[in-house]
């Protein structure tokens, strides 16, 4: 949990006298490390919850100071958005029934987080990105009202000097700019804390890096963003994209982002990774210094190093060193941040299962892992990960290359057992959990990919009916608590309110469009009308702005009026489009939008973002919602008051088009 008491004020001095703190800190730290101050011998673990907050469509609520308030829950805690909350978990010492114990806790967790968000017309979902998720739900106004995130957005578009860019390739790709780090609530993770020795920190770092590729491909659970099907865990190049604080300058010379896995083995202690912190990343946030940590040592006492922690705390590695202090004693944990947020309880306690078990048994099997291992495998394998999961190829060891679910049943999952049997875990929380890894990984039914089989089978329904209905099974298989490997593949006929879907112009506007520019010969407009049967194109100059429309209506007027083929052949779109086309936005109610048709006798309506075409909208799509319509109606009257309310969901045949060759058929 990020530090929220921040000076909201920057300016030299302050920067001065903080970073002279940071220094005192690390000195501190340093001193503790070699008089033997901090805790040894002990393992606990701990994990945050971060979860999204839904309405009742299943759009993002962004309720999240009220739910605080009414739930009164000091473990939970606000995020970056106010559609985000998180919880911190209870630490608990590695052994017995800790992994049912923390099961127990986080349901306990999410029931009264539930509880709450239901007085507000919310819920809660665990997913590693929403699947309703929009463009437009990520402004400066869902911004949670705290000088933490203010601070934290303030600083970061400062140092980039620009917007950000983010651009992910899938099978879908995604090129976007955004001009605040609201992207990163897109995220949400199960993070797992484990405390760790002083003298054994550098290994087990090492070593939670290395594993963190096969865990991540059994884990993965965010292939969607924006209705784009990208890596099997997007949020990994999402996060790294929307807190880039680097300059052009800094790009220019690839410095590294203040997300990322690293560059290289830790050789001796924690002390280099703190060192690398404050020697690359600027200071983006600070508060007022309240101890000093050398003269506190100096009295026997332990420091928090609080100004340390509030640096450590907006650099934000795939593995992280966190330092803490309990009940006066100081210790060292490595926090994984790489795992996402669901898809249920189950599954993440299982994935905690599966990394806490390879830590332990690991350093005995595999000794140093970096004289055995080159860091560029270990970071390849990473990104591997993330994007094929269970299908990647991780090079490992032994100097071969391995599929993930080879590695994973064949090696590593016997080397978790034993790590866990060590740790003195029940017999029985290890089958439990280690059973839901080996079976997840059989299947090879991750979140990840049960959302693609899901997509599959729904890919004649509109962008966002498949999100909703997506983002509606998720909801109901997490609160019926089956793993995700037991989940069946999402049907079309399975019943949803499609009618949610069609209140927004942008939740069915054509997005697949076609484009001619102003000098393009009407040949051109004609032929591509003719291919893929539409009767409107967009115009838009060199620099994507549009322009105009053409109608087939224009290109009728253009033959009544007697032009012969040779002298048509000749005509260009900026002779017959329309200039100054009637437009709307993705956000236009679509009641609206049918009004604006209506009054002006259009047939179509472009539709622009920040003055960006983004798709179009024609009198078909409200044609089709309104077919749909009367035929669910005439269904309801036909059905008994038994079967009321179980309407299915309509056919492929009469569902609205998502594909712009659909929309505007003749």
């Amino acid at each position: 949990m990020g530090e929220h008491k921040v000076e909201e004020e920057l300016d030299e001095q302050k920067l001065q006298v903080f970073m002279k703190a940071l220094l005192d800190d690390l000195r501190a730290l340093d001193y503790m490390l070699d008089n033997d101050l901090i805790e040894s011998g002990v393992r606990r673990i701990g994990a945050e919850q971060e979860m999204f907050l839904i309405d009742e469509r299943l759009r993002p609520a962004p309720v999240a100071i009220e739910v605080l308030k009414r739930a009164k829950d000091p473990r939970l805690t606000t995020e970056i958005a106010r559609f985000n909350l998180e919880a911190n978990l209870t630490p608990l010492v590695l052994t017995g029934d800790c992994f049912g114990q923390m099961e127990a806790e986080l349901k306990e967790v999410l029931a009264g987080a539930r509880a709450s968000a239901n007085h507000f017309g919310a819920d809660v979902l665990l997913a590693g990105i929403l699947p309703t998720l929009q463009k437009q739900d990520l402004t400066l106004e869902n911004i949670t009202p705290a000088p933490r995130y203010y601070q934290l957005n303030h600083s970061v578009t400062k140092l980039r000097g620009g917007p950000f860019s983010i651009h992910i390739k899938g099978l879908d790709e995604l090129q976007l700019t955004h001009d605040n780090i609201m992207m990163e609530s897109c995220n949400t993770s199960f993070q797992l804390h484990l405390q760790v020795g002083p003298k054994e920190f550098a290994c087990l770092y090492n070593l939670a890096q290395a594993i963190t590729a096969p865990v991540l491909a059994a884990a993965v659970n965010s292939p969607l963003l924006f209705g784009h099907r990208l890596w099997q865990e997007t949020r990994l190049a999402l996060f790294q994209h929307s807190t880039d604080a680097r300059s052009a300058t800094q790009q220019a010379r690839s410095h590294p982002t203040r997300v990322g896995f690293g560059d290289s083995w830790l050789s001796k202690s924690v002390l280099e990774l703190f060192q690398d912190q404050i020697a690359r990343f600027r200071v983006i946030m600070i508060r007022e210094a309240d101890e000093n940590p050398l003269s506190l040592l100096a009295h026997g006492q332990i420091p928090e190093l609080s100004a340390l922690r509030m640096h450590n705390g907006t650099v934000w590695p795939w593995n992280r060193a966190c330092y803490g202090v309990a009940n006066g004693v100081a210790h060292l944990r490595i926090e994984n941040r790489a795992l996402p947020s669901g898809p249920t309880v189950l599954d993440e306690i299982a994935n905690a299962a599966f990394f806490v078990g390879l830590m332990i048994s690991l350093p005995n099997e595999y000794g140093d892992i970096a004289k055995i291992m080159s860091f560029d495998d270990a970071k390849t394998n990473f990104f591997a990960a993330a994007r094929h999961g269970l299908s990647a190829q991780f090079d490992w060891i032994d100097g071969k290359t391995h599929s993930a679910s080879e590695l994973i049943l064949d090696h590593l999952l016997p080397l978790a057992r034993q790590g866990l049997k060590e740790a003195s875990v029940t017999p029985a929380e290890v089958d439990h959990y280690l059973g839901v890894i080996e079976e997840r990984t059989r299947s090879g039914q991750t979140g990840a990919q049960w959302m693609m089989k899901s997509l599959g089978a729904l890919n004649d329904q509109p962008r966002e009916v498949r999100n909703r209905l997506l983002a509606g099974e998720i909801l109901m298989r997490q609160k019926g608590e089956e793993p995700v490997h037991h989940w069946p593949v999402l049907e079309v006929n399975e019943s949803d309110d499609w009618r949610q879907s069609y209140q927004t112009v942008g939740q069915f506007m054509a997005t697949d469009l076609f484009t001619v520019r102003p000098d393009d010969l009407v040949d051109l407009a004609a032929s591509v009308m003719t291919w893929r049967h539409i009767r409107h194109v967009p115009v838009e100059d060199d620099q994507g702005r549009l322009v105009g429309l053409v109608s087939h209506r224009a290109l009728l007027r253009l033959l009544t009026r007697g032009a012969s083929a040779n002298n048509e052949n000749h005509v260009t779109v900026r002779e017959i489009m329309t200039t100054n086309p009637l437009t709307v936005s993705s956000t236009t109610p679509t009641l609206e939008a049918m009004e604006i048709m209506r009054l002006n006798r259009v047939g179509c309506l472009p539709v622009l973002d920040d003055g960006r075409l983004v798709g179009i909208v024609t009198s078909y799509d409200f044609l089709d919602a309104s077919a749909r319509l009367f035929k669910e109606q005439l269904t309801t009257t036909s059905e008994s008051e038994s079967v009321k309310g179980n309407r299915e969901t309509p056919s492929a045949s009469s569902a609205g088009a998502g594909n712009y060759h659909r929309f505007g058929a003749p």
